[in-house]
């Protein structure tokens, strides 16, 4: 399995536990110049952009240590560019990662919080 399957079948698996836990998918691998979203959902009335990470090992420090700051900014604008599009209704919005770690799934609610944006 080359790695783009690979991260195709664990967005899958995040979609399907997100939507387990109520979400509603409003988007996915939403594409902007700046980057990507790889999961927008509606929880309730908050609205999540989420990261989805495989990884095989906790070795380099696993999933989560895989979105970087340069990547969390990246993911940040790119949720500007989504609301000016889009205009989804909301009250709050949140970051969320989502960890694979072999087969296991961890939903990591408020991953990350903006240092400076629009949002």
């Amino acid at each position: 399995m080359n790695t783009t399957q690979n991260g195709a079948m664990a967005e899958e698996k995040a979609a399907s536990f997100l939507q387990q836990k109520g979400c509603r998918i409003l988007a996915r691998n939403y594409r902007k110049a700046c980057g990507e979203i790889d999961l927008i959902v509606l929880d309730g009335k908050t609205l999540v952009f989420a990261e989805v990470k495989k990884r095989a090992t906790q070795a380099f420090g696993g999933p989560l240590a895989a979105i970087t700051k340069s990547k969390q900014h990246k993911i940040v604008q790119t949720a500007e560019l989504y609301i000016k599009e889009f205009s989804p209704k909301f009250d709050s919005i949140r970051f969320d990662a989502i960890c694979l770690l072999g087969e296991e799934v961890t939903h990591i609610p408020h991953a990350f919080t903006p240092r400076r944006s629009t949002l």
